[in-house]
């Protein structure tokens, strides 16, 4: 088992009990995780803030929450946090987003699975994590597909889930070691410590393949 660089706050000595209420909900619906959760919970501010966000702009808002959903795993897919990209939205799937859906995230430009619309988020949460020009054609493609406040709260989302991932990815920390027993979230071949550790042994593991922006995949 994984040892965290920073270890995890055990939710059975967690007095408050919005904060239990919050755990318990994060291991049976996930996104997020009682692990990562249960790093944030050293600082409850901390814990409440990501949790509140998470409500708020992932789960809830004004944009599409499978664009999102999509923007949250080419994120992952990046910056490669295997701890975020091995989880689902439960939302997601139930408004008919699939697995399948989630293959080709890397290239989306080229790939026929995306429409016009997810491909301009998806080309706007690839300039945010790759540091590319945002240029007038990008824009552009923004604003024929979403509006002002739409574009605020995706790319809010995108920098907040890409700030988290990146500090996630140092962490150590792996699914199923706090609240184990639920699966709320966790991608197919994932559900359970057994299967995930056989999942990353694949030679088609997704975080063994190198990632890159779409815009330089010809290079």
């Amino acid at each position: 088992m994984n040892k965290p660089r920073i270890s995890y706050v055990d939710p059975s000595s967690v007095t408050d009990p919005a904060m239990r209420a919050e755990f318990e909900r994060c291991a049976r619906e996930g996104t997020p995780r009682p692990e990562s959760q249960a790093v944030r919970a050293h600082v409850p501010a901390t814990f409440w803030s990501f949790a509140n966000t998470w409500r708020d702009v992932f789960k809830n808002g004004v944009a599409d929450h499978n664009i999102k959903e999509l923007c949250r795993i080419y994120v992952s897919r990046s910056v490669l946090c295997e701890f975020c990209g091995n989880q689902r939205s439960m939302k997601a799937a139930k408004a008919g987003l699939k697995e399948d859906d989630y293959s080709d995230l890397i290239n989306f430009e080229s790939s026929p699975r995306y429409n016009d619309k997810q491909k301009a988020a998806l080309a706007y949460a690839e300039a945010i994590t790759w540091d590319l020009p945002a240029a007038d054609e990008l824009w552009a493609r923004l604003h024929k597909h979403f509006s002002e406040p739409e574009l605020v709260e995706i790319g809010y989302f995108v920098a907040i889930t890409m700030g988290q991932q990146r500090w996630l990815r140092t962490l150590n920390i792996e699914h199923h070691q706090i609240l184990a027993g639920q699966d709320g979230s966790m991608a197919p071949g994932f559900e359970t410590l057994d299967k995930l550790a056989e999942s990353k042994k694949a030679a088609d593991y997704w975080a063994k393949i190198a990632s890159k922006p779409a815009s330089q995949a010809a290079e």
